[in-house]
């Protein structure tokens, strides 16, 4: 099973790295794979560490694939890392060890420090299609327009219905990626 979360590591200059990828747990450690190339990579090869957020703030999924990056954080208890202000629970890792991939490399991670901050209120079917919606819009570069247009019609009716302000303004800011994703080929057909 692969789990939404936010993803910290540390950059080379000592800058954070904020974004939104998956997990899966493997007995006590969690496997993180990112994709050839990326700074998540890059900075797992270096540092070894990583803060995982399991947070129910869509904004922050939503706004890293979007150009919002500037989202409050604490340092972490015992990496070199931060974990977000605004998360449920963060789960502070270190890199076991690594199994080479041409395209997703996957890093084998023991757990050294965890901790739950507030409880999970429950299931919103609008942070679900803000969710779907990012990862739409992560793949917006090999994806059929006419597949994300159904798939974003469908998760509209949720946000319609059940999201509140955090998760409207994610939605908008992915609305416009996506608009923006298309622009050039507005201008070309015109």
């Amino acid at each position: 099973m692969i789990y939404e979360a936010v993803i910290i590591t540390r950059n080379a200059d000592g800058s954070l790295h904020i974004v939104p990828m998956g997990y899966r747990e493997s007995g006590e450690d969690v496997v993180l794979a990112p994709f050839r190339p990326s700074t998540t990579l890059d900075n797992l090869v270096r540092s070894r560490q990583a803060v995982i957020n399991l947070t129910d703030n869509v904004a922050i999924i939503a706004g890293c694939l979007t150009g919002h990056f500037d989202w409050p954080t604490q340092p972490a208890a015992v990496v070199d890392a931060a974990r977000l202000t605004d998360t449920l629970a963060h789960l502070e890792v270190e890199v076991r060890h690594e199994e080479p991939d041409e395209e997703r490399p996957r890093f084998v991670c023991a757990v050294r420090y965890r901790q739950q901050h507030r409880p999970f209120r429950g299931f919103n079917r609008a942070q679900a299609a803000v969710v779907e919606a990012a990862i739409l819009v992560s793949r917006l570069h090999f994806l059929p327009g006419e597949k994300v247009d159904r798939e974003i019609a469908y998760l509209r009716t949720a946000v319609d219905k059940t999201a509140g302000l955090r998760e409207r303004e994610a939605w908008g800011w992915l609305m416009a990626r996506i608009a923006m994703h298309r622009e050039p080929a507005a201008r070309e057909a015109r």
